[in-house]
């Protein structure tokens, strides 16, 4: 099944990010079968990530809650909120 994941960051967290984005990439690559499609949500202004956006197929979502609690990110404590959510791709049509 395909999961939405939507994590929001807490203020001011761009350093903390810097900090573990290696960590936090290896982690995805380590998912790498899983992952459909990932990147960072930004400010308004498109001048920082604020967050994070990926699409990942999982069998349960209990493997997705564990993915999330796996991530770097995540254990560094960055995010304000997740919300894991089961998602149905409909367009484009492929």
């Amino acid at each position: 099944m395909r999961f939405a994941i939507l994590c929001h960051d807490k203020p001011d967290q761009a350093s903390v990010r810097a900090e573990n984005r290696e960590a936090h990439f290896a982690h995805l690559d380590a998912y790498g079968d899983y992952l459909i499609e990932a990147g960072p949500l930004l400010a308004e202004d498109g001048s920082h990530s604020v967050g994070s956006l990926l699409i990942m197929e999982f069998a349960t979502r209990e493997e997705a809650e564990k993915f999330v609690l796996d991530d770097p990110f995540h254990k560094a404590n960055i995010f304000e909120s997740v919300i894991i959510r089961p998602y149905k791709k409909l367009l484009p049509k492929t």
